[in-house]
């Protein structure tokens, strides 16, 4: 049960703050949100506030921002179609009922002979059995009723596609970039609570029941040598212990101005694929707002690199497909971070921030940066480029990265379970 939750937080706030990003400068812009959605698939809960219906979905594989413009609007009205009219206090229509009709007695019936809800904002057409034409202003927000559920129309100047170049780049970039600020967010809390981790060859917390524990070492030991090698960092302190998994090592510290030497058996532990030591120390921490405040930067721009570097792996085939993990394998070492300790699931949830701000950067089709991709080829050539093919590159891409998680979700179930 406590690794259930911790992954519902986890990917609540992963995804709340991605979104987020892009609902905030989408209103910004003046963009039309139609929707902010956690999870696709069915709805389990929503609510509609201002413009914007919020909802959370059924299957927990990610969320989207439904900005007006970006999909065909649904309902369309054509010539000929009779439409029901109601009206707010000043006399322009605030509500076009599409059908059933009947259900709104007061609405004003009339058959369609011209609609421009994009630009104009008006209405033309005749009343059943009359033959004077009719025109009718629509307010801005006014809303379509198809089978009694209401979408507000959507003029031109509320869609994406009537924004400048730098606002659409940066109603897509919004969302990466609050993944960014997340990850920074939370180190620089951890630093707060737990102090920042320093290069220094000393003893951190101990890990209780550990090897350093059991053989008497303790937090605040300064580390002098390991089986006679000097040691002057916490880096080349690591370096030693993991070259010797499960192998008794002679380590030197210096205590209250004593120097002693304590024997330590380390164990042997697997760790990207290789065997390495481990004795049950954590690194040394320091407490300086200073160093805090840098502390989520660099950590951040640290795990950056490493991301990126593994990406590169990915793609000169250095790493298979088989080293990635979908929601089934982030699920599992979800449960492993949890069972550790809380500093340790707090990083996990800014390692995955990082990651899921990288991946979205990536110039891939139905992802932000393939959608910034198409915006600077815009600028480039000075027009847009055909949204209907735009429209299709998008699903295709959409598509394969389904069955790329189709793929990974089967490799994850057969790491786990079979």
């Amino acid at each position: 049960m406590t690794t259930i939750i911790a992954f519902i937080f986890m990917f609540g706030l992963l995804v709340f703050v991605h979104e987020l990003g892009h609902l905030i400068f989408a209103k910004r812009a003046g963009m039309l949100a139609r929707e902010f959605a956690i999870g696709f698939g069915p709805k389990i809960f929503s609510t509609k506030k201002n413009e914007t219906l919020y909802t959370i979905r059924l299957l927990p594989i990610g969320g989207y921002v439904r900005v007006a413009g970006e999909d065909p609007e649904i309902i369309e009205i054509k010539p000929g179609h009779h439409i029901g009219l109601e009206f707010n206090g000043g006399g322009k229509v605030n509500k076009i009922i599409v059908n059933n009709k009947s259900k709104h007695p007061n609405a004003r019936v009339i058959e369609v002979e011209k609609a421009d809800l994009e630009h104009q904002l008006v209405i033309e057409g005749y009343e059943v059995d009359e033959d004077e034409k009719l025109f009718f202003e629509v307010e801005p927000t006014a809303d379509f009723v198809m089978d009694e559920k209401e979408t507000q129309i959507a003029p031109y100047n509320r869609q994406f596609a009537s924004k400048t170049l730098p606002q659409r780049a940066m109603q897509l970039f919004a969302g990466p970039m609050m993944n960014f600020i997340l990850a920074i967010v939370i180190f620089f809390l951890l630093g707060l609570f737990q102090g920042v981790p320093v290069d220094k060859s000393q003893l951190g917390k101990l890990v209780e029941g550990g090897p350093a524990a059991q053989s008497g070492l303790h937090q605040g030991d300064e580390v002098v040598k390991v089986d006679g090698q000097s040691v002057d960092t916490w880096t080349e302190f690591v370096k030693i212990v993991q070259k010797n998994p499960s192998t008794q090592l002679d380590v030197t510290v210096r205590r209250d101005q004593n120097t002693v030497t304590i024997p330590v058996q380390t164990n042997e532990v697997e760790a990207n694929g290789e065997t390495i030591g481990q004795i049950g120390v954590y690194r040394p921490v320091e407490k300086s707002f200073t160093k805090t405040f840098a502390y989520g930067f660099t950590e951040t721009y640290e795990l950056t690199k490493l991301i990126l570097v593994n990406l590169s792996k990915l793609v000169t085939g250095e790493l298979s497909i088989n080293n990635l993990s979908g929601p089934v394998g982030i699920y599992d070492a979800t449960g492993q971070v949890v069972q550790q300790s809380w500093q340790i699931y707090t990083k996990w949830i800014a390692l995955l921030s990082i990651n899921l701000g990288i991946i979205n950067l990536l110039p891939l089709p139905a992802l932000d940066g393939g959608r910034l991709l198409f915006v600077g080829v815009e600028a480039v050539r000075g027009k847009p480029i055909d949204p209907q093919k735009e429209g299709i590159v998008h699903f295709i891409g959409f598509a394969l990265l389904m069955l790329l998680m189709i793929v990974v979700t089967w490799n994850d179930i057969q790491r786990l379970f079979l």
